[in-house]
């Protein structure tokens, strides 16, 4: 039995005693072919749950959608200091990954993002959610950053064209 099972099922010993007010707190989900559980509302139980709270709803308002699907401007990179950890999608950043970071787009949207300084173009998938600095519009990972040539500069100008 579960730890979530066992508090469920404790939690429902003493429900006749909880305030109405506590009680609103409290929520019962019912899995298929298990029991009750009973769990904070406020807590997500695993980090899947979590990571689908934090998850933005994609809406057809966004910049780049209302655009055309082509907007332009400033783009930096990350990686090394962040190899191993979770993106905002959960997936783990991982060493020449061709992903990237967007405010707004949706968790796997295509994106050809090409350097206006050098040429260079390379189709990234966001999974992650920034930039959180300036008028930045996209963050790069380290692998389509290098693709792009612009490790050693730290940012572009760039094109961001949203593909189907």
């Amino acid at each position: 039995m579960r730890v979530t099972q066992l508090l469920g099922a404790a939690a429902l010993l003493f429900t006749s005693s909880i305030a109405p007010a506590q009680a609103g707190s409290l929520t019962a989900q019912q899995a298929p072919g298990s029991s009750v559980a009973i769990r904070p509302a406020d807590f997500p139980s695993t980090w899947d749950r979590f990571v689908e709270d934090i998850r933005t709803v994609p809406t057809a308002s966004n910049l780049i959608a209302s655009s055309g699907g082509v907007t332009t401007g400033q783009a930096s990179w990350y990686g090394p200091g962040f190899f191993g950890n979770r993106t905002a999608s959960g997936e783990v950043l991982r060493p020449g990954s061709l992903t990237a970071a967007h405010r707004t787009l949706p968790f796997g949207t295509k994106v050809r993002v090409t350097n206006l300084w050098n040429g260079r173009s390379a189709v990234v998938r966001i999974n992650d959610r920034g930039p959180f600095h300036g008028n930045r519009v996209i963050d790069l990972a380290h692998g389509a950053a290098q693709e792009l040539g612009l490790t050693a500069s730290g940012v572009a100008q760039v094109r961001l064209e949203v593909l189907p």
